[in-house]
């Protein structure tokens, strides 16, 4: 790769990065917002008493997308990262495995965690298990990218030993 090509690339990271920096500042400042303000809505419309049981149910509901903007950052971390010169491989097995974790969780938290805490928040609304295919597939993937990140740091480790060895 020549010099231009590593200056675009890392000049394309960079510019990842502030994309993603902009899509977790403001999805996550819309969905925060989102918990306070529909339940204030409600109230000044329909005169329904401002519930705190509202905002909680709201905060749950949400949950699985916290977890997969904390993917998005991570993502933006690592081509931050790269745009500053860091090593490929250590950055990529870091991340993976991040946004793995980050994935898994959310597709867990969306299938089984969200249902069941709102039907404790709110008896009975819900199921024991929301069938969410993009839940369970972003869960998958993320248990896939994890795996990937373990095998990239071991593949790292294994190199570092036989560079010592030559």
């Amino acid at each position: 790769m020549s010099q231009s090509d590593m200056d675009r690339f890392r000049r394309r990271c960079g510019q990842f990065r502030g994309l993603a920096v902009f899509m977790v500042v403001s999805v996550g400042t819309l969905l925060a917002l989102a918990g306070w303000v529909r339940p204030l809505i409600l109230w000044r419309r329909d005169g329904m008493a401002f519930s705190g049981l509202e905002v909680l149910a709201d905060t749950i509901w949400n949950l699985p997308a916290a977890f997969y903007l904390f993917a998005v950052w991570s993502i933006g971390r690592a081509m931050g990262q790269l745009s500053k010169g860091r090593l490929i491989q250590p950055t990529l097995a870091s991340a993976l495995r991040r946004v793995g974790i980050a994935l898994g969780l959310g597709g867990l938290a969306s299938v089984f965690l969200v249902v069941n805490l709102l039907r404790l928040v709110k008896p009975g609304t819900g199921g024991y298990l929301h069938f969410d295919v993009p839940g369970m597939t972003l869960g998958m993937i993320g248990g896939a990218l994890f795996l990937l990140g373990r095998v990239a740091d071991q593949a790292s480790r294994v190199q570092a030993e036989l560079d010592e060895m030559i």
